[in-house]
């Protein structure tokens, strides 16, 4: 059968094959050409756009005057073909742009070093504050170390007549003579008022509790006190005078029936040794008292010794609550004078129109007799801002003669301890039984007791019997038979108090009863 001649076609096809045999490196260059060629069409599209999208933003970013943002880096695939094909030269044009970059990130990085310097250069202020603050941490710890050695030479003292009247108690058991223990009469007829002296001195009188068969308890029980007592202070520890009471009750027979009990024979330990009870570690349930006006008080932190500052002026429609020591408190004022009430509720209407404000004073509740620390805080600050104390009470004998003369000079009970804890510049504002007449008050009889402790007072106070002014002020309440308390002034209106009494009384002082 005859060949047949091949097509074209087919020749060229098997032509093609030989070649691809034959030269087997051409067939990669060749996919190396079509791909690096469709690359760099590719690659050059995305370059122009780049650099189109760089004019753009270049522009925008000139007007911003801000540096430009740095281009990706191109590969080293690329740099190769951009050398190979010069075709290609917007490459060649857009290598200094990422080296440009590159320029840029190290003064980056020097700037930020600068930051670093700046802040660097900052510490020292911090630390020259830190310095100036220095003085003021090592003043107050060395404030904080005095107290603690002051307190801990107190404690020492305490504990040391402890022990030396015990051992006088054991030696003359070991003598098989009859212990005994001498205390002074905490009354008023062993006190003296001497006007150079401004409080209740005892006169010296003492009595003697012997043990017999008659004071086996209380004189055990004396005993039983001094001993938690010294516990208390060893240990610098405290108990309240209801918990004194609940603790003696692990005393088997030395026991206290009721608290009463407990309180005299806490302050015939008290007077025996010449200490308040505080010294003793023995606190009173009630509070201090309250303040407002204008005073900073300076405490310090118990744990730190951090300088506390407590602005009187700042507790809303609050106050102050003075605590029960106030020995290591400091006081800065500008107030013309301290003002002392009586009842809470006028206390607090004084507070609420901040009375303290337009007088220029200091307010303090005194909520009936005032406490040991509310007297000691009240003297202390007279003393040191050099201020007068005026009183305002109820008009009946018990405000007159228990809670006024209590603050000014004392009381019969507590006389070994009157020095301190009385206020000699004490005066008394009101309520006073002229002032029933001049005010027109309202006024209640007076009861028996009210009758009894007037008289009482004009035969046995000696602060009475010492000023002729309070004898005619008694003897004036007794004649009226009547008592007036400070709300009666509301019968003029709730603030007659603050816009005519106080101002009116305060313009003449001295008319105020000694």
């Amino acid at each position: 059968m005859a060949s047949r001649k091949p097509s074209k076609a087919t020749a060229k096809k098997s032509s093609r094959k030989a070649k691809k045999k034959a030269t087997p490196n051409a067939k990669g260059k060749g996919k190396a050409k079509g791909k690096g060629t469709a690359k760099g069409k590719v690659k050059a599209k995305s370059k122009v756009k780049g650099k189109a999208k760089a004019k753009v933003k270049g522009k925008a970013k000139a007007k911003a005057k801000a540096k430009p943002k740095p281009k990706a880096k191109s590969t080293p695939k690329a740099k190769a073909k951009s050398k190979s094909k010069p075709a290609q030269k917007p490459k060649v044009t857009a290598k200094p742009k990422p080296k440009a970059t590159q320029r840029a990130k190290p003064r980056a990085k020097a700037k930020v070093k600068v930051k670093v310097k700046a802040k660097a250069k900052q510490k020292p202020k911090a630390n020259a504050k830190t310095k100036a603050k220095a003085p003021r941490k090592q003043a107050t710890s060395s404030t904080k170390a005095a107290r603690s050695a002051k307190s801990r030479s107190d404690s020492a003292t305490v504990v040391g007549k402890i022990r030396d009247e015990a051992q006088a108690v054991h030696g003359k058991i070991l003598r098989k003579a009859a212990p005994s223990l001498k205390f002074p009469v905490r009354s008023l007829s062993n006190v003296v008022y001497r006007p150079g002296d401004g409080f209740f001195r005892m006169r010296g009188k003492k009595k003697e509790r012997a043990l017999t068969v008659g004071t086996v308890k209380t004189f055990a029980q004396t005993l039983r006190m001094m001993a938690f007592s010294k516990e208390l202070v060893e240990t610098d520890d405290i108990a309240t005078k209801r918990e004194a009471y609940y603790v003696s009750k692990n005393w088997d027979d030395c026991r206290f029936a009721e608290q009463p009990e407990s309180d005299t024979v806490m302050e015939d330990v008290e007077a025996l040794f010449g200490v308040n009870r505080e010294q003793l570690g023995f606190i009173p349930e009630e509070k201090g008292g309250d303040v407002a006006g204008e005073l900073m008080v300076i405490d310090h932190d118990r744990e730190t010794g951090e300088e506390l500052r407590i602005d009187c002026t700042r507790f809303g429609s609050g106050a102050y609550s003075i605590p029960i020591s106030v020995e290591d408190l400091q006081f800065e004022t500008d107030a013309k004078f301290i003002l002392a009430i009586e009842t809470a509720g006028m206390f607090q209407r004084l507070v609420k129109h901040t009375y303290w404000r337009s007088a220029q004073c200091i307010l303090v509740s005194l909520g009936g007799v005032p406490t040991r620390a509310c007297r000691r805080f009240i003297r202390r600050l007279a003393d040191e801002r050099s201020l007068p104390v005026y009183v305002f009470v109820d008009g009946d004998p018990y405000g007159y003669s228990n809670i006024y003369r209590t603050l000014k000079v004392g009381s019969g009970n507590a006389a070994h301890m009157n020095e301190y804890f009385c206020v000699p510049q004490a005066k008394f504002l009101g309520v006073t039984p002229q002032d029933i007449v001049d005010y027109e008050l309202p006024t209640h009889p007076l009861k028996e007791v009210d009758i009894k402790r007037a008289k009482d007072a004009l035969k046995n106070d000696p602060f009475i019997q010492h000023f002729k002014e309070w004898q005619k002020a008694l003897a004036q309440l007794i004649k009226m038979g009547v008592r007036v308390e400070q709300q009666a002034l509301a019968k003029h209106g709730l603030n007659y108090v603050i816009d005519e009494y106080l101002p009116r009384k305060l313009a003449n002082p001295k008319l105020f009863l000694p």
